[in-house]
């Protein structure tokens, strides 16, 4: 495999090779003005084909299925099944998430939501105790805690609806991995160890630690039996061995065993749901992003609205003004979401209205660009009667411009902490993303009503936000990020990144990043928020408080070739093109 380096001539212009991954040079056609080659923050590149994940082994999985003809879809699913082994902690068969598919053939996109569900004796009830408090290790750390995992059937769904290649094709390297094992890396064996503490279970020791109850180090190869039989039986029976065959029956079998609530006939009777994508412009930019029973595409798109109103531009990138402006518009996104948003098939959300340019400009009025407005001021919106921390993220480009923007979770890190018995696969816990107890803030500080209280069979609202931004009916950027509640915004600022400050996708990944949820009412910073900053957003009454690193955005632009950028805030991270 061939590294290539990017050079920068004096006279300004670039002469790039493209091969595998990165920079070498040759002669090249003038590259647009986006594609900033000064800047320090140097893209991978590539002609053909890209896959950007949070690990490194996952995206060169998915650019051999591209390199062997493979489009977009095909390498997606390659990529999701690889994570499920190599990154644990949230790549995964026993959660959930949502897939952003855009065909460049038709010019259609859409938008696969898979997310879990809740059993049917789940009851709003579920998580409280006698005395009405909420119970956090009922709702987190239980059998519980999980609702009825998506993945396979979405990318079942994905692969069958809108990929090229066969299941046995695709899921064959994530069984290689899982059988013959993988070598540690630290972040993993660092991660295991500081993890072990929750990680309790018994079937949960035996999949991931040694026999000892010692934890994997670096560079010793890591091997799971059990999970390797379970992709064995998808290979051989596809999802069916997932939600009725051999594995629902271990999964139903360890439920009842621990008193948790999904049945086979839970398992059964699950169905991944395609949508509508929400589309929304921004600067003479198309937004496309994920509809509920995701909550962010519709505060992305509602942020975005808000800020047209602003020259951020001209305030220049993180800037005190800059940062004040997009606070603002986040403080007031997510007061909405903690009335309005839920599962649109269980609840009326006003999402027209929302994500409306009208209601943008009354929100931009209320905001003083010379002083905060304090989060008790800010209340959701009331819609007029006349109108109606682990999660993972990977973005992949194919040869004939199909692409995909894909983000799956187990909630927590490693969900639970539970392994189904005999299975080898990690439970989520997603059903504390319900409003518990509505008012009563989740594991994520995040305010929940009505609109997301537990019910059978609803699907929790989530912040996932896979996204992709087209001009003039072709793809720009693909992106998304874990993050928790730090999603939306994260997302938020890769987008003003690359569009109003014109950054490419490595700097717009670099950039420094901050956070603003409402409740509470702070603001987080990233530490590379210089001083002089800091100093002027406290003069305005902000409360600044210092954050380890935000999100984990896994992105590709696209102009006269494909440029990737792997989060630097994850170890393991790569952008693997050819």
């Amino acid at each position: 495999m061939i590294r290539l380096v990017l050079h920068t001539f004096i006279s300004l212009l670039v002469t790039l090779t493209v091969s595998f991954s990165a920079y070498a040079s040759s002669e090249s056609r003038e590259a647009p003005a986006i594609i900033d080659y000064q800047s320090i923050h140097h893209p991978v590149v590539a002609e053909k084909g890209m896959v950007v994940s949070q690990q490194y082994i996952a995206s060169r999985v998915g650019r051999d299925i591209l390199r062997k003809g493979g489009n977009a879809v095909d390498a997606a699913v390659a990529t999701s099944l690889a994570l499920a082994v190599v990154l644990p902690r949230a790549g995964n068969l026993g959660g959930g998430g949502f897939m952003l598919v855009h065909l460049a053939e038709t010019g259609e996109t859409v938008a696969i939501d898979y997310r879990e569900m809740a059993p049917a004796k789940a009851h709003r009830n579920l998580f409280l105790n006698a005395d009405g408090s909420v119970n956090p290790i009922k709702a987190r750390f239980s059998h519980l805690s999980a609702g009825v995992p998506g993945t396979v059937a979405g990318m079942e769904l994905a692969l069958k609806q809108y990929g090229t290649m066969e299941w046995k094709d695709v899921i064959q390297p994530a069984i290689d991995l899982a059988e013959n094992g993988f070598e540690v890396t630290w972040d993993l064996s660092n991660n295991l160890e500081r993890r072990s503490s929750r990680m309790l279970n018994e079937a949960t020791r035996k999949a991931f630690y040694k026999k000892d109850g010692s934890t994997y180090q670096a560079g010793e190869i890591f091997k799971q039996p059990d999970l390797a039989w379970s992709l064995k039986q998808l290979q051989k029976h596809g999802s069916k061995a997932f939600y009725k065959g051999e594995i629902a029956k271990r999964i139903a079998a360890d439920m009842d065993k621990h008193g948790g609530l999904i049945t086979m006939e839970d398992l059964a009777n699950y169905k991944p749901v395609v949508r509508k994508p929400l589309i929304g412009d921004y600067r003479g930019h198309q937004i496309v992003t994920m509809p509920p029973s995701s909550s962010g595409g519709v505060h992305l798109i509602q942020m975005l609205n808000i800020l047209e109103h602003f020259p951020l531009k001209d305030m220049g990138s993180n800037s005190a003004n800059s940062i004040h402006v997009m606070t603002e518009s986040m403080k007031r996104a997510y007061a909405d979401r903690s009335k309005h948003l839920g599962d649109t098939d269980f609840y009326d959300v006003p999402i027209e209205w929302l994500t409306s340019k009208e209601y943008a400009s009354k929100l931009a009025k209320t905001i003083k660009l010379d002083k905060v407005t304090p989060s008790s001021a800010i209340e959701a919106g009331t819609k007029p009667k006349y109108e109606s921390p682990d999660t993972t993220h990977f973005s992949v480009v194919d040869q004939w411009g199909n692409a995909v923007s894909n983000t799956y979770t187990l909630n927590f890190s490693y969900g639970s902490g539970i392994v189904a018995a005999g299975t080898g696969i990690l439970l989520n816990n997603e059903m504390d993303d319900f409003s518990a107890k509505p008012g009563t803030p989740n594991a994520y500080g995040l305010i929940g009503g009505e609109a997301n209280a537990i019910e059978a069979h609803k699907r929790p609202l989530s912040s996932m936000t896979p996204t992709m931004v087209f001009k003039d009916g072709k793809v720009k950027l693909v992106t998304g990020s874990p993050g928790g509640s730090r999603i939306i915004t994260t997302v938020l600022q890769m987008v003003v990144n690359v569009i109003d400050h014109e950054m490419n996708v490595a700097e717009a990944t670099h950039t420094a990043r901050f956070h603003h949820q409402w409740l509470p009412d702070r603001l987080f910073v990233e530490p590379a928020i210089n001083h002089d900053t800091r100093e002027l957003l406290k003069a305005k009454g902000y409360e600044l408080y210092d954050s380890s690193t935000m999100g984990s955005t896994q992105s590709i632009q696209v102009e006269d070739y494909i440029y990737g950028s792997a989060d630097p805030r994850r170890p393991n991270a790569e952008a693997a093109g050819y």
